[in-house]
């Protein structure tokens, strides 16, 4: 990337984090595994197979060729949200939920998570214990248990108060075959439920705005609303099954278009939005109209992406409305055999546009 210096824009989940992506990380870390880029891991432990061995990885006896009932999913992620403490969450909840919905968005069922954080001089002792008690009741909320972690502090100004970063490991069911790369044309897509919510929490909160309708994050483990999808499917006995189930995808950084955005690319399809279907809560849409920003780029914290066969997918958004955590739940759009990797959203106009990543940051430091 030749003189280029990293920019604050590089970590907003939009076309700068992935041009930085593509030509740092991906190349030099190359591998079967890490080539999919899916939000979690998923390891093929039981049927371990040479060519996805890591290079310089040079012995298979270590790894176990049985006795998990099914596949293994890894991820990681890293939070440094300002403020700490936010409308419907705080950073430790937030570290909890996202790494059990990036393994949930592998269809995994989320089982051990490690907590490492790095604390600047100076917090307050009775902030970190409202936090890792926070992590304590979500992970408790979410059925998982932080088995591991680590702790470092630096010195003042060398941090914001306190960074946490969490792994997580959970097993994936074998019927079970998500990814990022399965989309397939005819495929229904669902959101589970209003959009943009924690991302103008976040704004909201940072800068002091108050709104007659409060805003709050939407930040939420969605590892059950996952498993009343596959529940939905299963032993139905109509030919509908687990497998049915495409793509899952939770739009964090860059919001709804920029997920879209990024399954569409890994599966070579077109995808097509109703902008009318798209639920957005009123709070939202006003303050985003107020700000002049687009809360289809705003990022969520306790929402899922399913592209489903459209033979189920009025199952699964009955299941998903039946559930706490997908009640605003709607079909918004179409995979297409168009051009891959292009977003098109029909406008409440009729008209159509074409919906490209953000090239730069929109809201700064919000997960």
């Amino acid at each position: 990337m030749g003189n280029e210096r990293i920019r604050l824009a590089h970590g907003s989940g939009g076309r700068l984090s992935h041009d930085l992506i593509e030509q740092v990380f991906a190349p030099r870390f190359s591998n079967a595994i890490l080539d999919r880029m899916d939000d979690a891991a998923v390891l093929e432990i039981t049927g371990y197979r040479p060519e996805d061995r890591p290079e310089g990885f040079t012995s298979d006896s270590q790894l176990p060729t049985s006795g998990l009932p099914g596949k293994l999913a890894f991820t990681t992620d890293s939070y440094v949200v300002s403020p700490t403490t936010f409308p419907g969450g705080d950073i430790g909840k937030l570290a909890v939920c996202g790494t059990v919905n990036d393994l949930a968005m592998g269809g995994a069922r989320p089982l051990y998570l490690s907590a490492g954080f790095i604390i600047e001089e100076g917090l307050p002792m009775d902030e970190l214990e409202g936090i890792v008690d926070s992590m304590a009741r979500t992970a408790k909320q979410a059925h998982v248990a932080i088995v591991t972690g680590d702790t470092k502090v630096v010195g003042r100004g060398q941090a914001d108060r306190v960074f946490i970063n969490t792994a997580g490991v959970g097993i994936v069911p074998p019927e079970v075959t998500v990814s990022g790369r399965n989309a397939r044309p005819g495929d229904i897509v669902l959101v589970s439920g209003t959009l943009g919510d924690h991302g103008m929490a976040i704004l909201t909160q940072r800068e002091g705005l108050q709104f007659t309708s409060p805003l709050a994050s939407d930040c939420a483990p969605l590892n059950g609303l996952v498993e009343a999808i596959f529940a939905s499917l299963r032993s139905t006995g109509d030919g509908c099954c687990e497998a049915d189930v495409h793509c899952l995808r939770d739009p964090t950084r860059g919001g709804l278009v920029t997920a879209i955005k990024e399954l569409a690319l890994a599966s070579e399809v077109g995808v097509e939005l109703d902008e009318s279907s798209i639920p957005i809560g009123d709070a939202v849409r006003a303050a985003c109209e107020l700000l002049g920003l687009d809360p289809l780029y705003v990022a969520n914290e306790g929402k899922l992406i399913a592209l489903v066969a459209p033979g189920v997918a009025q199952r699964v958004l009955a299941a998903m409305r039946r559930h706490p955590y997908g009640g605003d739940a709607a079909a918004i759009g179409e995979v297409t055999s168009g051009r891959a990797g292009q977003v098109v959203i029909r406008t409440e106009l009729g008209a159509k546009r074409i919906a490209n990543m953000l090239t730069g940051e929109q809201l700064p430091r919000i997960c």
